[in-house]
């Protein structure tokens, strides 16, 4: 058979990327935002391609869409020619000798953790220029949008390759001013004579172990454990707490720093509490570009350097 016979067989491009995005999402109205069209033209597009194979791809179940045999045959083969074609771009229009990668981050995350540790990565990787996006909307990994992306929760990312990067337990952190004076922060009862400060479940960060269920696994009673300053971020009630006003819980790994350098204590020997969240890295299946294997490598090991107890007092 001729190439202008392969060439004639091939189904419309547009078709297969209708395609391909619905069938990841399960959904013709995601697939179509992603691809910044109607969904009345991605599902053209997907009868397009159904016209070609001579069956249907997707079949309705109530008010969703599931993947028929061939749909389900035909996606994980597309999903890795789209990886391929990604690649392939990156190759022509990637600038010679450096590259780009993009990565999103929890706003916290980024401050607390990543920043200053980011000096590092250009020492050993000067040819990586890295574009950090700080925010906590779902990002397009999957789709290539995002080469590496770093998310707060229970784990079950789909579509993507997910890892635990940090476990999220949180610690009781503030002032070393404190810890002396007319009332000293010696135990957890003498919480009662301190403002909690507290990280809210906003628009911008996930909830994490509150005062409520610190202050129950410790067996503290009499305490208003909504009581106090809330923020929607952590690096802000972190800060906070440095500058003196109360007591705030924030993730061992945002404060190992900070304690290390005595700008906060962590005033209880037994304050660490264990969460079933941790901060997950995510990647393409495939592990994506090589720019992002190389991140993700030099993340783990930031991770593993600093991973053991924080000391406390």
């Amino acid at each position: 058979m001729s190439g202008e016979d392969d060439a004639r067989r091939l189904p419309p491009l547009n078709s297969l990327k209708a395609f391909e995005a619905s069938a990841r999402r399960l959904s013709i109205s995601l697939a179509a935002k992603e691809l910044g069209v109607t969904p009345g033209a991605v599902s053209q597009q997907i009868k397009v391609l159904e016209d070609h194979a001579g069956a249907p791809l997707f079949r309705r179940e109530g008010g969703a869409i599931a993947l028929t045999e061939l749909g389900a045959r035909l996606q994980p083969v597309l999903r890795d020619a789209f990886e391929q074609l990604k690649r392939a771009a990156d190759i022509v229009y990637g600038p010679a000798g450096r590259h780009s990668l993009t990565v999103s981050v929890p706003p916290s995350f980024a401050v607390r953790w990543l920043a200053p540790r980011m000096v590092r990565f250009s020492a050993e990787h000067p040819e990586i220029e890295v574009w950090i996006s700080a925010d906590m909307q779902l990002a397009d990994v999957a789709g290539g949008r995002v080469d590496v992306a770093v998310r707060y929760g229970t784990g079950g990312y789909p579509g993507v390759r997910s890892e635990v990067l940090l476990e999220a337990g949180v610690i009781p952190v503030c002032s070393p001013a404190l810890l002396s004076g007319k009332t000293p922060l010696r135990k957890p009862a003498d919480l009662a004579n301190h403002t909690l400060i507290h990280v809210g479940a906003g628009r911008v960060e996930e909830p994490r172990p509150d005062w409520k269920a610190w202050l129950k696994a410790r067996g503290v009673t009499g305490i208003d454990a909504a009581a106090g300053p809330r923020y929607d971020q952590t690096a802000f009630a972190i800060e906070d707490a440095a500058n003196g006003r109360g007591v705030a819980l924030a993730p061992r790994a945002f404060v190992a720093s900070d304690i290390a350098s005595g700008r906060l204590v962590a005033p209880f020997a037994d304050g660490y509490l264990a969460t079933n969240m941790a901060y997950h890295v995510l990647t393409r299946r495939n592990g994506g570009r090589e720019e992002a294997r190389t991140f993700v490598a030099w993340l783990r090991r930031e991770a593993e350097a600093e991973d053991g107890p924080v000391d406390e007092l």
